[in-house]
């Protein structure tokens, strides 16, 4: 189930961010709880950060932040993860499912998301949802513990009415 973020998922977002499977692919290096407070503040406060519960316990999150003006039909994916413990259980699917239900609901014609040309598993299930890849940004990302930088994929799923019409 989907809800808001609040400071009591702190703790639970933080262990499933700097989980050695998942912190390669999102954009902070691994720090300890204290550190990672600042980022979980600035995340929430943007009202636009959701947690995905499955038996009462944070099994993933994602951020969903729309655009504005000319682009107000586009919506922003990111900072999105699953719990490992939860992968390969369609957790996923149901919580991108839904996300792209209520930023459909909400006007979104367009989804746009990010990831690691290296991350094979995301790559691969964004298709499976009918993402497109779109573009990439060389050299985007360097993880301090590499000595060489990955590209990110823009990835796009047009939700609306074919384009031109």
């Amino acid at each position: 189930m989907r809800r808001p973020a609040t400071p009591a998922d702190l703790a639970a977002v933080h262990a499933i961010y700097m989980h050695p499977d998942v912190v390669p692919f999102l954009t902070h290096e691994p720090m300890p709880l204290e550190d990672f407070r600042a980022v979980f503040d600035e995340l929430q406060a943007a009202g636009a950060f959701f947690v995905w519960e499955v038996a009462g316990e944070v099994a993933g999150f994602y951020r969903a932040v729309r655009h504005s003006g000319r682009a107000r039909h586009v919506a922003l994916l990111g900072t999105l993860a699953v719990d490992p413990r939860h992968h390969g259980r369609g957790v996923g699917r149901a919580m991108i499912g839904d996300a792209l239900t209520h930023l459909r609901d909400e006007g979104a014609l367009r989804i746009e998301l990010f990831a690691e040309s290296d991350n094979p598993r995301a790559l691969r299930f964004y298709r499976s949802l009918g993402f497109v890849h779109e573009g990439t940004l060389r050299g985007f990302y360097k993880r301090a513990a590499q000595d060489h930088y990955v590209d990110e994929w823009v990835l796009g799923l047009w939700l609306g009415p074919p384009s031109g019409v």
